[in-house]
């Protein structure tokens, strides 16, 4: 498994639960990418299309349009980048990426891509402090989470899950292990040091799960987190309700 450098490991921001200027900075983790049983590839006729990047391509505004960033092959975190597609449009997927804000899908040429599809998605009720994860049309478990904390509200919409990592320090304030998501934190506080990626994480504070404590990520318990990784594939989409 790689280890990824320190400075992608900043990336995961949105998590902690003290302003800097009133905690030390919490230990950087070092991540790996957690390993799969080898599956059948997914075909796609599953509920939620998906669709794995096999080359680096430019990433539009708009089919053909605008270059707003770029694709590539892997994520910065070392995981295969499959991104969930919102829909088709001769030749061009709209997708949901991390390379774009909240709520502003960008264009890839389909022919950069493998098709693929997810039967599993999440649902986030943040009123609710709770997970949900449907797979079929039935729910599979459900997921008690600490949500961000007024002022740092974890983001509603719609994201999808980029990379499922385990932690390779006891220490991490990410617990055993994390599930970065594409969206991002647009509420971060004056002088916060990390990056503004969203996450769903185990937590050595597990008496602030179901509460509003976080900086925007989504808590869980260990027990939960390592089910989440064996159930929630690359891709799934995610929504997360006010």
């Amino acid at each position: 498994m790689k280890r990824l450098a320190p400075l992608l490991l900043l990336a995961l921001a949105g998590c902690g639960s003290s302003p800097p200027e009133r905690a030390e900075p919490a230990p950087t983790p070092h991540f790996a990418v957690a390993r799969e049983a080898p599956k059948t590839p997914a075909q796609p006729r599953g509920r939620w299309t998906t669709a794995r990047v096999l080359r680096a391509t430019a990433l539009r505004a708009a089919p053909g349009g605008r270059r707003v960033g770029r694709l590539k092959p892997r994520t910065e975190f070392g995981s295969p980048k499959v991104v969930s597609v919102l829909r088709e449009r001769g030749g061009w997927l709209r997708v949901v990426v991390p390379e774009r804000p909240n709520g502003r899908p960008g264009w890839i040429p389909a022919s950069a891509t493998r098709a693929g599809a997810v039967n599993v998605s999440l649902r986030v009720d943040r009123s609710e402090r709770r997970l949900t994860v449907w797979r079929r049309g039935k729910v599979v478990r459900r997921v008690e989470v600490a949500v961000g904390r007024p002022g740092s509200e974890t983001p509603a919409g719609r994201f999808a899950v980029t990379d499922k990592l385990r932690t390779r320090r006891p220490d991490s304030p990410y617990g055993c292990c994390a599930i970065a998501l594409s969206g991002h934190q647009p509420k971060l506080l004056p002088g916060w040091p990390g990056g503004d990626r969203l996450a769903i994480h185990a937590t050595p504070q597990t008496d602030s799960i179901g509460t509003a404590a976080s900086l925007g990520c989504l808590r869980a318990r260990t027990h939960d987190l390592q089910a989440l990784l064996q159930i929630v594939p690359l891709g799934a989409p995610v929504f997360v309700s006010p």
